[in-house]
């Protein structure tokens, strides 16, 4: 379905002064190139000026049969012929013709003129470049984005690389470059004859009667194969018309095949590398394939049922150009028949984006970056198209997301003017300004015979019956004689001569040029215009004038300096935040469907809530109410933690709305950040209302509580908070975390600079930080029960990041926000590590709770001694870091029960560190150290830096120490530092590490070390009791040999002889 809008695309249009009439026509680079019909001369107007002034004229060699211009190189290339003979030439510095006696250089492709062809002539002159082929020409295409050449000859293609090479002048250092050819590839096409090819950004478009096809070329580096052929299914009958014997006609069947399908088609194509191309060797791939069937139906003959209008159209959206080297980001395939024409998109995926119904019969087509210009035998006709909108996904994945958001590429498409003419024949575009030519229909020889022979024979049948009826015989009442009046009685020899100038007389031809209008008056007129519409029609012409915007834009990119360029773009920008606005308005209001399109619109307009709320009001037919589109903006805008906070008025109206239209969304609406300057008394009467109609939530009840709090109303607010148990409340704040939390940026202003629209694809003024800025903040209820109910908090945020509510270091700005890194910070930890699973983040919480518990046994190091500044106020004595903590909501007893990774203490480090009747935050902090040391989690290589600091001279530091060394079992240098410092632990210690593996320690170290010592103080009881139960230890263990050979030789018989018996009645009962 074709919309037809009667808006104005076209400006004004000016007569190009041709003295002769054109016979062929292309524009380019500014300029509009006549030749006239059956001549061989090359007119160039200049399409951008005032009355089209005539640039230059310059002769061909031929009479040119295709003119083309390529904005790469500025040069032209043509088909001409001279002779019977058929040639392809280029034509390059053109524009120096416009010097009078202006030079021309004529030399064959690949042979630059040298020596003394160049010596004494100047370096500006035009040049004819001689293109041999292998067969005549049918066709010629540029490529738009590299300057290459495409030539289409009957069952092949040639592919001609454009090159640029420097040459040396007479003069030193002084150096020219010219223009070249290289021909590149030679791609035969056995099954297709080219009517019209395309040239892209290496996709090549070829186009017989009814088919189309379309190959991408590629290149492979090092590919040793000149030569590739792609052997499809070689049977091409159906792709031609064939008549059997019996005299009946086969028309061959529709088909369309895209992507990888289209190797499918039956045609073969064979690659013939013919350059030394240094990007490797080519390779192609199919990308569409379509053949037409003949459809008689459509008001068309035979001979009119054929393709035209071939072209491949690049959309580019980068800073850069096409002059710059940039590929473009989409690229377009059009074609037509006389009565449909067929845009395809080619690049990321073949997609058919419209189909477009002519209203008459077209004859040709010319497809731009805004519009699709169609000309049919009187009339100028002009579409919209969706290219903008393929492209401006191909640049940015935000689009379809709540971000952003574009009108689709399947939108229908619309006709926005006819212009009638008369006797139109072609047409050319470049840029905005598109050349028509136009000539009155003439008519043939036999028809003016025919209308020469109808006159005399109807004055020759007047003069004679005037002569019967001066004689008195009326011829009317005489059968007879009214037959013979009815006779025709001049032959042809006796018919009047044509008078030579009869023919011509009356007939005559123009030549026009086109401007539209500028995108943004289009853009305004299209916006008034949809005031006229009802709702569908209005949303659809907007998204039309949103495309139109987003086109200029790709255009008027922001690498270009020209100041009016800058100022256009402006322009542009506004317009386009206002076309936002306009869609979000329209989607606002719009049905479930397509609601959720007005959040990213409205996001792209950067329109305040306040502006948008001011925009939007109750529908006229359900007062109280609004739109779904609205609403669903509302919500997400309050569920997005964002900067702006909403004014009082503004957050009061939101509350209203919300509690007439979606009263369920209360709860998430007043625990907003953007809300918190929300009247609580407005805010807590809704929500009694609301629990009053449903059933108690526990979101609801702390949301309400929040309220009474923010009132200071102390007895409602523990009233509300004794409803449910500590653990609901827990889950209620997971089902709403935003009760605790805010997520936003403190101290921003409300606004940010506004982005240039297709910079961030356009327009934020709004905008939203990168999630590595955000950071959650607590609320007033998280400070409230820091003080407390700080198990609540503690617990609850232990909820939220086990549930992917909050990240770990987001849940230590909040506790260092509270002012509770000393305290709540450390309960947060330790109950993160009873609840945590992964490996990574308990060994994480272990070194950081290491940290902490060495800390605080660590004495706080007082800064060195400064002079004081006179200009500086004297400053507080540092206070030590102990001072003013809290208990920790749970002891070492505690974290052992509940904790796996808190072990017991080892017997022999209670001996060390026996435990004090009054505990104190120290005390505390070594027995949770001493216990993580003895559970079976941390990594005791992670915190050995950190116990440099804590000393050995206290038993509590040698207890550390000494669990280190164990843990990485250094147990000799352990059992060592234990006799020397506590001897009275060495057996504890032995009893509990020396098992198993370790066992032989018992009398290979500890043994003879007892020894060694009670030899040297032979008086010391403790030392004694260690080496006898040593004794016992080793005798239970070992075969009474083995046990002698271990016994000191001046030992006394006395001591070691009830152990060596216990060893010999052991082996005996064993």
């Amino acid at each position: 379905m074709v919309h037809v809008y009667s808006c104005h695309p076209f400006a004004s249009q000016q007569i190009v002064p041709a003295e002769q009439e054109p016979g062929l026509m292309c524009c380019g680079g500014g300029a509009l190139f006549v030749v006239a019909t059956g001549g061989c001369k090359v007119e160039a107007y200049g399409m951008g000026q005032e009355g089209c002034p005539l640039i230059c004229r310059f002769a061909t060699m031929g009479t040119v049969k295709s003119i083309r211009h390529s904005n790469i190189g500025d040069y032209l290339v043509t088909i001409e012929e001279k002779n019977s003979a058929t040639y392809l030439r280029a034509y390059t510095n053109w524009r120096y013709q416009a010097q009078e006696k202006a030079r021309v250089g004529v030399r064959l492709l690949g042979h630059l003129l040298r020596g003394a062809a160049l010596h004494g002539a100047p370096k500006e002159q035009m040049e004819i470049i001689e293109i041999p082929l292998w067969e005549h020409p049918l066709a010629v295409a540029c490529c738009p984005v590299t300057g290459d050449l495409l030539v289409g000859c009957p069952r092949t293609l040639g592919l001609f690389t454009l090159k640029r090479q420097s040459q040396q002048q007479t003069a030193p250092n002084q150096s020219i470059s010219v223009l070249d050819f290289e021909r590149s590839l030679i791609l035969h096409l056995p099954g297709l004859t080219p009517q019209q090819v395309a040239l892209c950004s290496g996709y090549i478009a070829v186009q017989s009667e009814l088919e189309v096809l379309v190959l991408k070329l590629d290149t492979i580096p090092d590919l040793k194969n000149k030569q590739i052929a792609a052997s499809l299914d070689t049977h091409t009958e159906g792709c031609e018309t064939n008549q059997d014997p019996d005299g009946f006609l086969f028309l061959p069947r529709h088909q369309e095949l895209l992507g990888g399908r289209a190797r499918e088609c039956g045609l073969e194509v064979i690659l013939e590398q013919t350059g030394l191309d240094e990007r490797g060797t080519f390779t192609f791939t199919y990308i569409l394939y379509r053949r037409f069937a003949p459809d008689f139906f459509q008001g068309c003959s035979v001979e009119e049922m054929r393709l035209h209008s071939l072209q491949l159209h690049p959309v580019f959206t980068g800073n850069g150009d096409a002059c710059g080297g940039e590929e473009p980001a989409c690229v377009f395939c059009f074609c037509s028949l006389p009565t449909t024409g067929y845009l395809y998109s080619l690049r990321g995926g073949v997609e058919l984006l419209s189909a477009y119904q002519y209203p008459e019969k077209a004859q040709e087509a010319a497809l731009t970056d805004h519009f699709l210009h169609v000309i049919t035998k009187n009339a100028l006709q002009c579409f919209t198209v969706r290219c903008a909108a393929v492209a401006a996904r191909a640049k940015d994945p935000y689009i379809d997301t709540t971000m952003k958001a574009c009108p689709p590429s399947s939108l229908e498409v619309c006709a926005l003017r006819i212009q009638l003419f008369i006797g139109l024949r072609t047409l050319c575009v470049d840029g905005r300004r598109v050349a028509l030519l136009s000539a009155a229909d003439i008519d043939t020889p036999e028809e003016t015979e025919r209308s020469a022979r109808r006159e005399l024979e109807f004055k020759e049948h007047t003069t004679l019956t005037g002569i019967f009826l001066a004689v008195g015989i009326e011829p009317s009442n005489t059968p007879a004689l009214e037959s013979f009046l009815s006779r025709p009685f001049l032959n042809r020899k006796w018919s009047r001569p044509k008078e030579p100038s009869a023919v011509g007389a009356g007939h005559g031809w123009n030549l026009y040029v086109v401007d539209t209008v500028s995108p943004l008056a289009l853009y305004e007129e299209m916006v008034e215009y949809s005031g006229r519409y009802e709702e569908t029609n209005c949303l659809h012409l907007l998204s039309e004038a949103h495309l139109l915007l987003r086109a200029s834009l790709l255009q008027t990119r922001p690498a270009h300096t020209h100041p009016d360029t800058h100022t256009n773009r402006r322009e542009l920008e506004d317009a386009f935040r206002q076309s936002c606005a306009q869609l979000g308005d329209c989607y606002s209001r719009s049905d479930q469907k397509h609601c959720h399109l007005a959040l990213p619109y409205y996001r792209m307009s950067g329109l305040s809530v306040t502006d948008v709320i001011a925009r939007n009001h109750p529908l006229p037919s359900s007062p109280g109410f609004y739109g779904p589109g609205f609403l669903f903006y509302l919500r997400h805008f309050l569920l997005e933690e964002t900067r702006e906070i909403l004014s009082q008025e503004t957050a009061d109206n939101v509350v209203e709305i919300f509690s007439q239209s979606e009263p369920s969304q209360l709860v998430g609406v007043c625990a907003s950040r953007c809300m918190v300057l929300a009247s609580p008394a407005s805010a807590l009467s809704r929500l009694r209302r609301l629990e009053a109609a449903t059933a108690v939530s526990v979101p609801l009840t702390v949301t309400m509580a929040t309220m009474a709090l923010r009132m200071a109303d102390q007895p409602a607010y523990r009233q509300l908070m004794e409803r449910h148990a500590e653990m609901l409340q827990v889950y209620g704040f997971i089902e709403e975390p935003r009760l605790l939390l805010h997520t936003g940026v403190q101290d921003t202003p409300t606004h940010s600079t506004t982005h240039t629209p297709y910079e961030d694809t356009h327009t934020h003024v709004r905008t939203h930080p990168p999630p590595e800025v955000l950071q959650p903040h607590p609320t007033v209820l998280a400070l409230h029960l820091s003080a407390t109910q700080p198990g609540l908090l503690v617990a609850s945020m232990v909820a939220l990041q086990q549930n992917y509510k909050v990240k770990l270091e987001q849940a230590d700005t909040v506790f260092k926000e509270l002012g509770c890194e000393d305290s709540l910070l450390v309960d947060f930890w330790e109950g993160m590590l009873m609840a945590s699973s992964q490996e990574a983040v308990i060994q994480e919480l272990l070194f950081r709770l290491a940290s902490v518990y060495i800390d605080r046994l660590t004495p706080p190091q007082a800064p060195p001694p400064q002079a004081p500044s006179p200009q500086a106020p004297p400053t507080q004595a540092p206070t030590p870091e102990v001072q003013g903590r809290s208990r920790s909501l749970k002891t070492a007893d505690d974290l052992i029960s509940s904790c796996s990774h808190y072990g017991g203490l080892f017997p022999w480090v209670s001996v060390l560190t026996p435990p004090s009747t009054k505990p104190n935050m120290e005390q505390e902090a070594l027995h949770k150290l001493q216990s993580v040391l003895c559970g079976p989690s941390l990594e005791v290589c992670s915190i050995l830096p950190l116990l440099d600091g804590v000393s050995e001279d206290t038993m509590e530091g040698l207890s550390l120490h000494l669990l280190c060394s164990t843990r990485q079992g250094h147990y000799e240098s352990s059992m060592e530092k234990l006799l020397d410092r506590c001897p009275q632990a060495i057996i504890p210690y032995a009893n509990h590490q020396l098992q198993d593996t370790h066992m032989s320690l018992w009398w290979q170290k500890l043994l003879p070390e007892l020894c060694d010592r009670t030899r040297t103080s032979p008086e010391n009881s403790i030392l004694l009791a260690a080496l006898k139960e040593t004794l016992v230890v080793v005798a239970m263990e070992m075969s009474p040999l083995e046990f002698l050979e271990l016994l000191p030789d001046d030992g006394t018989a006395q001591y070691f002889l009830p152990h060596i018996l216990a060893c010999s009645q052991r082996q005996l009962i064993a």
